[in-house]
């Protein structure tokens, strides 16, 4: 059997005071019952204790303690009676809102005011006086007014809950929209340090392997000349980066973004680091001009036509990137033969190609990270586009490497 909940010590300090207050007023005889000579006048003290000890289960016990209180607000009456007894009476109605379930909450002021009502409506019938309104507000002083008391209490405090969890809600959605723009943006550094860096580092590492393994003046005085070809772009690229993390916006101007201007700048740089491995590198052209003919977005097409309006400049960005990428991974994995770098602009989507020879090699020609393949995916999945990597075969049986790229060639919000 579960024993009944401690009292809070403010219920304790009203049940004494009330239950003192009422002894002392039955000692000097004050009495506001007027049915007093029906009963001895001890009995008062019996709905005054009764009284009493509910306040000690006004919050623990709300709905029970209003109950029995109404039973002995009745009895009250026709004993002398005590104001002590009524104002701990209004005490528990309150109570009853207050802390009492949802349900109570809302019914017990209903259920007052139909009794004021019920009350007023009975004494004017019995006693037929204006003096009998007096029954009604004496009524709706006990009950009906503490109940609207607590209810409207209860609401503010309702109101203030749940403005206090929306605070919290926003406060940790803020959170987590903070926590995943960290992570977006450590993404986005990884990807950009990545690809403007391993693309240096593995030249100099294969260029120096070839020097080292290869004990010939000539061909050291060229691979070193690569190596320190590759270490100052490097660093270029390096401090640029470094540049604009520590760039607060405060004047300096923007890093330019790379764009397809460079293509033929990065496929010559290729060819260079390459050649030692026994690669050759083509770029084909079908955005009316790579290399510096006409450029991307340039004035004129076919036949005299207008160019294809200028793609944005994310989606340049990422295909720059994809192809820059792909020439690292060729020259790190592929087998001695062609590289061969295609753009296609279509209606709505440029279009990325990048082959190379497969072939069974012990090993790549230099150490790799395995971020390569995964940045690009996720450049290409920021933009909402296709992206798939892998050998495939050729219509003469002869086995490749392509990377395929498809970029939306219209500006659109990305995607994450």
């Amino acid at each position: 059997m579960n024993a009944l909940p401690r009292p809070h010590r403010l219920d304790v300090l009203i049940a004494v005071t009330g239950l003192l207050s009422g002894v002392l007023l039955w000692a000097l005889g004050l009495h506001t019952g007027a049915l007093r000579h029906l009963l001895p006048g001890w009995t008062t003290l019996v709905p005054l204790v009764v009284m009493a000890a509910m306040e000690l289960l006004r919050r623990s016990a709300p709905s029970t303690a209003v109950l029995v209180g109404t039973a002995a607000l009745v009895a009250d009456q026709f004993t002398h009676a005590s104001i002590a007894t009524a104002v701990m009476f209004t005490d528990l109605v309150y109570a009853a809102v207050v802390y009492g379930t949802p349900l109570s909450a809302r019914r017990i002021p209903v259920i007052s005011g139909m009794v004021t009502v019920a009350v007023t409506i009975a004494a004017l019938a019995w006693l037929r006086r204006p003096e009998a309104l007096l029954f009604g507000v004496l009524t709706g002083l006990v009950s009906f007014g503490p109940a609207l008391t607590g209810a409207t209490l209860r609401n503010h405090r309702e109101a203030a809950e749940a403005a206090r969890l929306h605070a919290e809600q926003t406060a940790l959605l803020a959170e987590m929209d903070r926590s995943q723009a960290i992570v977006a943006e450590r993404a986005r550094m990884a990807r950009e340090l990545h690809d403007m860096v391993a693309n240096h580092l593995s030249a100099i590492a294969i260029h120096s392997t070839a020097a080292l393994s290869i004990d010939e003046p000539a061909t050291s005085r060229d691979a070193l000349g690569v190596i320190r070809e590759n270490s100052v772009a490097g660093l270029a690229e390096m401090r640029r980066l470094i540049g604009l993390l520590r760039d607060s916006g405060g004047g300096s101007e923007p890093v330019a973004a790379p764009t397809l201007d460079g293509l033929g700048a990065l496929v010559e740089q290729a060819r260079t680091n390459g050649s030692a491995s026994g690669l050759r590198f083509v770029l084909t052209d079908g955005l009316d001009g790579l290399d510096g003919v006409g450029g991307v977005g340039g004035v004129g097409g076919p036949d005299g036509l207008p160019a294809p309006a200028a793609l944005p400049a994310p989606v340049e960005m990422a295909a720059y990137r994809i192809v820059q990428e792909s020439l690292t991974n060729a020259i790190k994995h592929a087998a001695p033969g062609e590289v061969s770098v295609a753009l296609t602009r279509g209606d709505r989507a440029l279009t990325v190609r990048v082959s190379s020879p497969f072939g069974d090699r012990p090993g790549p020609r230099a150490p790799g990270s395995g971020a390569g393949l995964v940045g690009m995916r996720e450049r290409v999945a920021l933009l909402d586009g296709e992206f798939e990597a892998g050998p495939v075969s050729t219509p003469e049986g002869t086995k490749i490497w392509q990377v395929r790229a498809v970029l939306p060639a219209e500006e659109r919000t990305p995607s994450a």
